[in-house]
Parts: C-alpha cells; structure tokens; sequence
C-alpha cells in the first residue's frame, strides 16, 4: 500500500502538468507503464530479457525454482501485461514465465520474420531451452490459446498440460461479431481514431477492468501507432493452418475455458474443441467475454490451480 501511494504523488503531479501542456496519451502512457511495473513488484516478478538465437524475447519471471512452470501467453496486439492480476495468485507453487511474443510488447518486430503458429511454437521452444525449462503447463488466450494448442502438439515432450483461453486456431460455426466485420472488409484491431479504439475495447471484454481514460487514450494511440505492424501480425497468424485435423494430436491433459459473451471469437467453437480433443475439460462463463483472466482473476486463477493439482 505503501509503494502505491507514493507513486500516486508523481502520477497526479504529472497528470495535471501533462494535461495543462496538452500531452494527455503521453501521460496516460507514463502512467500504464508506472502501473505495470509497480504491480509485476508488488506480484513478486521480475522482468528479463531472453537471446532466443535471432532475437531477444522479454519476459516476466517470479524466480520460483524447484516448483513446476507455468507459461503464460497472451493474444493478439496484447503484452505479458494482461496476465499479472491471475498470476498473482500461483505465484507461491509454480514458476511463472509470460513472455512477450515476437511483435509484441517489448519482444521486437521485424517485417522479414513469420508471426505464424509454427514460427512463434518454434519461438517459445526456444526459449524454454534458453531457460533450460524441460517442459511446462502452458496456459494462452486467443491468439495464445491457438499458439498453446499448436505447442502441445508439435513439442508434447515439453508439454504438461495445455489450457486454452477463447483460443483462435478452429472455424466457429456460428461467425463472431469480428468474424463479420472482417467478412465486410473492417478489421476491428486495426485503428485509426479514438472512436475506432472505444469500439474494439468494448469488444475484447464484457466485465473490464477499471482503465482511466488517460490509459485508454494511450493505448489507443499505441494502436494506431503500430497499425502497419498489426497488419502484418494478423494475415501471419491468420494464414496458419487452423487445427481441427490435428486437434486428436493433443495428448497433453487440457482444458478450454470461454465466456459466452465474446465478440471476438464464437463460444460455438467450444463445440469443435470439444470434439476434436480427447478428455478435454470445459468451461464456458456466463456473462464474460473474449479474456475470463482478466475479467475474472481472482476466479479463473482458482480454478486452474485446482486442474493443475489434479493431475
């Protein structure tokens, strides 16, 4: 309590001057940043930088040794960020690493590399080995729920188990309300103006978190910042082979988890899951949308120490 209350002095000291020189996302993004920092401490983790070979991954580690890992993976267009209110809660019994994936967060962004599934699997292999990590329970949203997926199968040895977040990586029955949009040739990741922003935001959860729009302001701006780059990032991914004839391949224990709300990828693709994946354990939430572990963390972190301690 304390370290938050001496960083709320600066963070009003430099709301009011950046309001008054009309630099608004500039603070709101000095502030996210202060935020973030000061919860990954308060958590009890620490931020590293890992040489994979042809790039540097950052990731947020607790320095737990001796006790299982668990790697956590975040989506599309998000950061190691979104993870740290559910981490807080296993910090005590596992090993926590959540990298920023190639593209992402501060991990760097090259137009020459692939952010496909294969290449970002190949990624995260290698950094399990430059950590010397022999296997972990992995745990992804979205697009990190598609990539923990495509991990399970392609490297089962490093495998423990495998829990899947609203993942990508199957076609929905029934199309999402992106799924129509991008039908109508309208991406809603890709932004151009706050109103845009305001639209996807309210898209990606039904239970958010409480943001200060100053943060919001940033973020948005960061969004449109990296428009070019986003691009990129989505055709990769979304020209990765989706996974329904290889979903028998998932051999590790595994679990799916989707609110039924979201807008961004169907709860009706809990379904093909569901028939694709043997003994999986499902969970779809009432009332929650695209990110339960962000809407719901203290929830969410209970019941995935209750199938980790089950195994």
């Amino acid at each position: 309590m304390k370290k938050i209350l001496l960083l709320a002095i600066p963070m009003v000291a430099a709301l009011a001057f950046g309001i008054i020189r009309g630099n608004y996302a500039e603070v709101g993004g000095w502030i996210y940043h202060q935020a973030m920092a000061t919860e990954a401490s308060l958590y009890g983790f620490k931020e590293h930088q890992a040489d994979i070979g042809d790039m540097t991954l950052s990731y947020y580690r607790n320095e737990n040794p001796g006790k299982p890992v668990v790697v956590m993976l975040h989506g599309y267009s998000a950061d190691k960020t979104v993870w740290l209110r559910f981490a807080r809660h296993l910090t005590s019994d596992y090993d926590i690493i959540i990298p920023d994936m190639a593209g992402h967060g501060e991990s760097p962004y090259s137009e020459e590399w692939s952010y496909g599934m294969p290449a970002q699997a190949d990624r995260l292999s290698r950094l399990l080995k430059t950590l010397d990590v022999a296997a972990a329970h992995v745990i992804g949203n979205s697009m990190g729920g598609f990539l923990t997926a495509t991990f399970a199968i392609n490297y089962p040895q490093n495998t423990l188990s495998a829990t899947m977040i609203d993942p990508a990586g199957v076609m929905s029955p029934e199309p999402s309300m992106m799924m129509k949009m991008l039908a109508e040739g309208r991406n809603p990741f890709i932004i151009h103006n706050r109103k845009e922003f305001d639209q996807f935001y309210a898209m990606t959860m039904e239970q958010p978190p409480i943001v200060p729009d100053i943060v919001l302001e940033a973020v948005g701006k960061k969004y449109e910042s990296r428009r070019e780059q986003l691009k990129k990032i989505f055709e990769d991914f979304h020209s990765s082979d989706y996974l329904e004839e290889r979903l028998s391949e998932l051999k590790a224990p595994a679990m799916l988890w989707w609110g039924d709300q979201d807008k961004l990828l169907h709860v009706s693709s809990v379904g093909v899951w569901q028939a694709g994946v043997p003994d999986l354990k499902v969970h779809v939430f009432e009332g929650i949308g695209h990110m339960p572990m962000v809407e719901m963390p203290g929830e969410t972190a209970d019941m995935y120490m209750a199938f980790l301690s089950d195994l």
